[in-house]
């Protein structure tokens, strides 16, 4: 948290407060003006900014300058009287404000869950016509998430599962997410869906919020869902983040009798337990899902899962995702990629997400110390997983 004279900088949420009230200015503007209070004390050269702005990007002087006017413009400062931001004229530029840099007070505030931003959901219509709805909130640069294994937009905020998420990357960026048709708040009522109408959900939720570029971020099944619609769209996508994910579901991936014997068996109960509402497959499949969990996140997940959706569309939603393959497309990415996977996970093998890794062609894999395929607030991969997140996705790689 930077603070200098009415203007207070928080650079893990990407805010700029003037006065106390937010200040809505573009992200680029934002990294410019952090890039020269974190250099304070020296003059930044040009060439310095356009490289950590704009990276091997080229745009042409009159770009920065106006980055510098809409960055004093929104501290308050112009380029007659440059009491802040001081133009060293054919070197760059020098932050000559006083900063106070005292962060404990807004650390203490931002672990406090009741300092949690507010999201709004909002609906819009995918192209053949099913209501889906779509949830945004914090402030910053962009990210959206893919929908994954029975998301409900409205109970999650609460969950024990997946709040701590929310929180986390509503911090520092503008999250959009969204339930895909069948389940949460989006139609459950449709003939049918299979990956491309998935993919057809998050285009028409980026469309409805009018988002030109950005990083996707990709979630178990989410994570073949997102590989195809960077592919489709890869002017779209800057950057791409997939955890727990895989190319190919149980069934495709199967090559010997026993993998084929044992996906059947694992699509079979499936099944057969969603179908009779049987709690004690219920708590195998957490128990696969959250293998290191207590019994009480445990019935939070099955509760979670029961609310989401109808047991036939379950059933519906098993058989799909046994059959995904996006291995094909995986080696079509063309965005930097972010692999992540728990180490021991027990409902994705590790062996997908190397198998990822090989197909993307810029991409990088790291393994967390977990068994969880959904981390938890309290072990010590979630702050792990978030540090790699974060350091993939800070201000100045996004607008490369």
């Amino acid at each position: 948290m930077f603070r200098f004279a009415d203007c207070e900088m928080d650079v893990p949420r990407f805010e700029l407060r003037r006065a106390g009230k937010v200040v809505h200015v573009e992200p680029q503007v934002l990294t410019v003006l952090a890039c020269l209070i974190e250099h304070r004390d020296r003059v930044v050269p040009k060439t310095e900014l356009l490289d950590e702005v704009w990276g091997d990007r080229y745009v042409s002087d009159s770009t920065l300058t106006s980055r510098i006017r809409a960055a004093r413009n929104a501290i308050g400062d112009d380029g007659h009287s440059q009491r802040i931001v001081v133009t060293v004229h054919g070197v760059g530029y020098r932050f000559a404000a006083e900063v106070d840099d005292t962060d404990h007070e807004a650390s203490v505030v931002a672990d406090d869950p009741r300092q949690r931003p507010a999201q709004q959901i909002r609906y819009c219509s995918s192209p053949d016509g099913h209501r889906v709805a779509y949830a945004i909130s914090g402030t910053g640069p962009p990210l959206v998430k893919a929908a994954n294994w029975l998301t409900h937009l409205d109970l999650e905020w609460e969950s024990p599962i997946w709040s701590h998420w929310l929180d986390a990357f509503s911090r520092s960026h503008q999250l959009v997410r969204y339930d895909e048709r069948g389940c949460g708040l989006s139609d459950w009522e449709v003939p049918e869906f299979g990956l491309d109408d998935w993919v057809d959900d998050l285009e028409a939720v980026v469309d409805a919020v009018g988002l030109d570029r950005f990083p996707l971020l990709g979630i178990s099944q989410g994570g073949a869902v997102a590989v195809a619609y960077a592919v489709r769209h890869p002017q779209r996508v800057s950057r791409l983040v997939l955890f727990g994910a895989y190319s190919r579901g149980r069934l495709v991936r199967a090559r010997t009798d026993e993998e084929r014997e044992e996906a059947a068996l694992d699509l079979q109960l499936g099944r057969i337990g969603w179908r009779h509402d049987d709690p004690t497959f219920r708590q195998v499949f957490a128990g696969q899902f959250l293998p290191d969990a207590n019994r009480a996140t445990w019935d939070a997940f099955n509760d979670l899962q029961r609310a989401t959706t109808s047991t036939e569309n379950v059933v519906r939603f098993l058989e799909v995702f046994a059959r995904i393959d996006v291995s094909d497309l995986a080696s079509q990415i063309g965005c930097p990629t972010l692999v992540l996977h728990s180490r021991n996970d027990l409902r994705v093998p590790t062996s997908q997400a190397r198998e990822l890794a090989a197909l993307i062609p810029d991409s990088r894999l790291r393994f967390l110390d977990s068994r969880n395929h959904i981390l938890m607030a309290d072990e010590a991969a979630w702050p792990a997983f978030r540090a790699e997140v974060e350091r993939f996705l800070k201000p100045a790689a996004l607008s490369k």
